[in-house]
């Protein structure tokens, strides 16, 4: 066990001294807006009733990697799968980086691979949280439609 600020934790992640799982990826970039613990617990107090969603990450393969798509994304579709019964799978021949030049809305995860993650979000969060900050663990500069 190592105690790390969410940057460092990032870092440690890019360079692939430890791994977790995109969710976690995107937590992280969120923690990434807070300069102390303090800043945190002040902002979580604030906004402690105002609510949240129900969030199902819906997986689309490309031709060259997946995109874990969320709500507000414009490919998220409107009824999406939240218990796994209907066994939805989404999929593409486009590759990562055309599916990001052709879109506009985004709330998302871009995977490369296992140690490969973005996340791109240009939506209003809901409910007074907070976006993620735009991390990117490779070279790909998909921003010039954010």
């Amino acid at each position: 066990f190592q105690w790390s600020s969410p940057p460092e934790a990032i870092e440690r992640f890019k360079s692939q001294e430890v791994w977790f799982p995109p969710p976690q990826f995107y937590e992280f970039c969120r923690l990434c807006n807070f300069p102390s613990l303090g800043e945190l617990q002040k902002f979580s107090s604030a906004r402690a009733l105002e609510g949240c969603e129900r969030w199902m990450p819906v997986m689309l393969s490309a031709a060259d990697g997946f995109i874990q798509l969320l709500p507000g994304d414009e490919l998220y579709p409107e009824d999406p799968d939240y218990t796994g019964e209907k066994k939805m799978i989404m999929s593409t021949d486009k590759k990562v980086e055309d599916l990001m030049k052709e879109g506009g809305t985004f709330h998302r995860i871009v995977i490369k691979d296992i140690s490969n993650l973005a996340v791109y979000v240009n939506i209003q969060a809901k409910y007074k949280h907070i976006n993620p900050l735009m991390i990117k663990c490779d070279n790909s500069d998909y921003n010039s439609r954010l």
